[in-house]
């Protein structure tokens, strides 16, 4: 089957920093689907583990993890799934990935495609919906519903792909006043269409601005792109008692500043489950199906910014360097070989 992986980690502009490959087709067991790849989106972690990680094992590595695409077989030990439906998924670190034909995942870790999306912009979905899910209401403890003061949240790096599902989650289900930060006028506006009260800019100081709308301080904030460079401003705006949560990786970071407030910081990975098999593997699956759900009921849309074309290693390579230019917004997604 046709696959795009790498044999060494280079950096994008090289000629074989991502290549074609012929590899075999994988064989399913347990609890494993076998999925036709219709489409895929491409992540930052994509480009991190491009640029940074050998190959563990095999002469060469495949990558992604965002996936659409329809059911081919099933394990002995497969029930949720029969050949024949339409699923999406983000896959797991540990097993090879969605940038080929076809891909073995865990059923536990799928759920039913939204009816109302073609495959492209369904894989836009998984990955930063269960990131941004499990931030606000595992991590964060946010809770469903709109109460009277519920409280305010800051989304550091509202425009990207985390953020964007993040401000429609936090809008529609959350009762929290939204504050996002982006740091060009298209980027602002996106924020806004997606249901942000508020705007602010990342690179301006932040307590000014939060002031200067006539928020002194916030209860929550989910820092999503370079923590280590806002975290002292951060605490300075969260108010006591308060919770930061966060998913990029800070060189450093002073945890010590948070003392002082009594606040909490929580990191959100949303391959944990996957990674250690936890007894609750399952909730990722009742996860993407409410995300599907609210998808079709129109409550929240996808996040599909870009369409690169077919899925092949010129098209990634395009892809992966949109992101390492940190100027995408939304998903950027690859559909068809």
């Amino acid at each position: 089957m046709k696959a795009i992986g790498y044999k060494r980690p280079l950096p994008i502009e090289d000629p074989e920093s991502l290549l074609d490959l012929e590899i075999p087709t994988p064989e399913t067991k347990g609890h494993d689907l076998l999925v036709e790849v219709k489409a895929i989106s491409v992540n930052p972690v994509d480009v991190k583990i491009r640029a940074s990680t050998k190959p563990d094992g095999s002469d060469y590595k495949v990558l992604g993890w965002d996936a659409a695409g329809i059911v081919k077989e099933v394990g002995a030990e497969a029930s949720l799934f029969k050949p024949g439906d339409a699923v999406y998924y983000a896959g797991s670190r540990i097993r090879s990935g969605t940038n080929a034909e076809f891909h073995l995942v865990d059923e536990r870790i799928v759920g039913k495609k939204p009816s109302s999306l073609n495959f492209a912009h369904a894989a836009a979905l998984p990955l930063t919906s269960i990131t941004a899910w499990e931030l606000l209401f595992d991590r964060l403890g946010v809770r469903h519903g709109k109460p009277l003061n519920a409280g305010r949240l800051l989304i550091v790096g509202g425009a990207g792909g985390v953020g964007s599902i993040l401000i429609q989650l936090a809008r529609k289900l959350t009762g929290l006043t939204v504050v996002a930060t982006a740091s060009r006028p298209e980027t602002q506006q996106w924020c806004l269409d997606l249901g942000a009260h508020h705007v602010i800019d990342h690179t301006k100081p932040l307590a000014e601005q939060l002031r200067a709308i006539g928020i002194p301080e916030v209860e929550y904030i989910t820092s999503l792109t370079a923590t280590d460079t806002h975290f002292p401003a951060l605490v300075e705006v969260l108010a006591p008692q308060g919770k930061i949560g966060l998913i990029d990786d800070p060189k450093s970071l002073d945890a010590t500043l948070l003392k002082r407030k009594s606040a909490s910081l929580h990191w959100e990975l949303m391959f944990t489950r996957s990674l250690f098999n936890t007894p609750d593997l399952l909730a990722q699956h009742h996860l993407l199906n409410e995300v599907a759900a609210l998808v079709d009921e129109g409550v929240i849309r996808t996040t599909i910014a870009e369409t690169l074309g077919t899925i092949n290693a010129t098209h990634l390579k395009k892809a992966h360097a949109l992101i390492e230019s940190g100027r995408a917004r939304g998903k950027i997604v690859l559909e068809g070989f």
